[in-house]
């Protein structure tokens, strides 16, 4: 049922369309004006007043045809990690990639296109149905933030799927961590590096002291931790007097988050202490985290429908933030898609045409699963 050659020539025209974070309001038009032709109903909230964005958060609905059927929202991203107005794509029978010159927008528009397509699908065929609910989110790629500012209100169904991670189609994300992002200042004793250097203590040598002690990369199966940046320091003759440094860790586990977080900040304490300098430590949450077991019914009827379709279902614990996040947050059921794009957040991004079709039929047939439970 699904149109292959309709379903490339959405997701290309929706890559052509620049859409960097904060600059989505040409492709939520874009949507918005194939959504009211296909007959849904499509409204908008004001997530972009607080982030200083073109658009808010796009939300349609198409009312169910089968009594008693469980209603569902598919969600996607709008907005890119780069611009990529002058995009130039190099099409085979397999497989569509940008000529490498910028991103190709597979992330998230591998996402949507499949969402569109199964729409389609489902209104063109008069397949049975519940309501669906279709979120297309700003600024994801910033920080999850149309998701984390999204109107409640206008969020319906209480379970459904985010389309936002990569292949093979057929993963289903049962979980993700939670990411804390930890700020620090170190401040040690500025002084002239070659007269009179013993005055001086160096924020530069405490910062690599911390920095060398704190436990960081992967920790175990469900937890990691990173230095992002390191900023201080401003000509050789002077002995730095202060540097800030950036880190983040994530976990699965509350519990073995917050472990990490304090293993990390006593690090930072411990080696102010032994050169007699003073650390400021900020923490602040990212995104929070969420776990599904096998029986959540986001996952039966991913599972099921995959299943039907002869894909490899796999259940998987996912290693970054999506907007499932905060929709899990918000007392939603969400679990998150793989989809068919391919190096993402590189100049290599890339979507095998027949993965992207494989997501579009999942979506039809877990609509499908739905009307039938």
């Amino acid at each position: 049922m699904t149109n292959r050659a309709r379903l490339v020539e959405s997701f290309l025209e929706l890559c052509r369309i620049n859409s960097p974070s904060l600059q989505e309001a040409r492709v939520a038009d874009h949507l918005r004006g194939l959504l009211e032709a296909m007959g849904l109903e499509v409204v908008r909230d004001r997530a972009h007043e607080t982030i200083e964005g073109q658009c808010g958060n796009l939300f349609a609905t198409l009312p169910g045809n089968a009594p008693g059927a469980e209603p569902l929202f598919l969600s996607a991203h709008m907005d890119t990690i780069e611009p990529n107005p002058d995009l130039v794509v190099v099409a085979d029978d397999e497989t569509l990639r940008s000529d490498g010159a910028s991103i190709l927008g597979a992330d998230d528009k591998a996402g949507i296109a499949p969402i569109l397509e199964a729409l389609r699908v489902i209104i063109e065929n008069k397949l049975p149905h519940g309501d669906i609910q279709v979120v297309f989110s700003i600024s994801e790629e910033t920080g999850l933030r149309g998701a984390r500012y999204m109107d409640d209100s206008l969020l319906g169904p209480r379970c459904g799927f985010v389309l936002d991670t990569g292949p093979p189609v057929g993963t289903i994300l049962t979980s993700a961590p939670a990411h804390d992002i930890i700020e620090a200042t170190f401040t040690g004793r500025a002084a002239h590096a070659g007269i009179e250097p013993e005055k001086g203590v160096s924020a530069i040598q405490v910062a690599a002291r911390a920095v060398d002690t704190m436990p960081l990369g992967r920790i175990d199966a469900e937890t990691t931790a990173n230095i992002g940046s390191i900023h201080g320091g401003q000509a050789t003759n002077i002995v730095c007097g202060e540097v800030n440094l950036r880190a983040e860790a994530r976990s699965r586990s509350a519990a073995k988050l917050e472990a990490q977080v304090q293993a990390m900040e006593a690090a930072m304490r411990a080696a102010a202490d032994a050169y007699s300098a003073t650390v400021a430590i900020n923490r602040f949450n990212a995104y929070p985290g969420y776990v599904h077991s096998d029986d959540a019914l986001p996952v039966r009827l991913a599972a099921s429908a995959g299943a039907s379709l002869g894909l490899p279902v796999s259940l998987a614990g996912g290693g970054g933030g999506s907007d499932a996040n905060f929709l899990n947050q918000r007392g939603r059921c969400a679990v998150v898609l793989g989809t068919a794009m391919r190096a993402v957040h590189t100049h290599q991004e890339y979507v095998i045409i027949d993965e992207l079709v494989a997501s579009a039929e999942w979506l039809v047939a877990i609509l499908r699963e739905a009307a039938r439970t």
